[in-house]
């Protein structure tokens, strides 16, 4: 088994998972649909192709830097009668950088990085509208999942890292299997069962969260000062 490292990184990304008719919602945190998607696209498979092979992959996201929510206001056309469609509201994260990772064997993960390097067609991080920054493969790993994500260098952009402290501890959020004891924080309805767009399926999935976090040292960061008395204790003791 290897790990293939993906840097999701651009000024715009989304990455949903319950988003119902006007209303496209985001997670704070690219989904596991989204991720096989962007592989099969570089992959050049069609939306009607079998996925099987993908869905087996263990999936992992760590946060690297976290994005500002924003919302956009949208008119829409039906891409088949012309018809016009309701206005939406769909939600976006902007400058946002993560880390995902897919464990898997190690044929797979190889033709998968291979296809990174000339995808068939276009990637995209949640919408076709939002094309990432930076080459999205980082590499492949021999550790597993959790180790190839905790170990892999910090992401994060320069001027995000001088705002933040000396120490950080980055969320890392994985299938709900991937943690042996971890409580599901999580169940997500996220994993396609097709892509087809005359009739798209998806199932459940738990996730579990790595408490605590992955902490990073942070050369650059801000040395936090002192937050001062604490007059609330002062005239609530004895």
């Amino acid at each position: 088994m290897t790990t293939l490292l993906l840097r999701l990184a651009g000024p715009m990304q989304a990455w949903g998972d319950s988003s119902r008719f006007t209303r496209r919602e985001t997670r704070t945190e690219p989904t596991k649909s989204a991720v096989i998607g962007l592989l099969a696209a570089a992959q050049g498979r069609r939306r009607t192709d079998p996925i099987e092979d993908l869905l087996a992959l263990r999936f992992g996201v760590r946060v690297d830097q976290i994005g500002e929510l924003g919302r956009d206001f949208q008119t829409a056309q039906h891409w088949a009668t012309g018809r016009r469609m309701p206005l939406s509201y769909r939600y976006f994260l902007s400058d946002a950088v993560f880390v995902a990772g897919l464990e898997g064997p190690a044929e797979l993960t190889d033709a998968l990085a291979a296809a990174l390097t000339s995808p068939a067609f276009p990637i995209y991080l949640g919408r076709r509208s939002f094309p990432p920054s930076k080459a999205v493969l980082l590499g492949l790993s021999d550790a597993d999942l959790v180790t190839a994500l905790t170990d892999h260098d910090w992401e994060a952009s320069d001027w995000y890292r001088r705002r933040q402290p000396r120490h950080v501890s980055l969320r890392l959020v994985v299938d709900g299997d991937v943690l042996p004891g971890a409580s599901v924080s999580e169940t997500v309805r996220d994993v396609p069962r097709s892509f087809d767009p005359v009739r798209r399926e998806y199932t459940w999935r738990d996730i579990a969260e790595l408490p605590g976090g992955v902490e990073k040292a942070n050369d650059v960061g801000r040395i936090m000062e002192s937050a001062g008395p604490d007059f609330f204790r002062e005239v609530t003791a004895p």
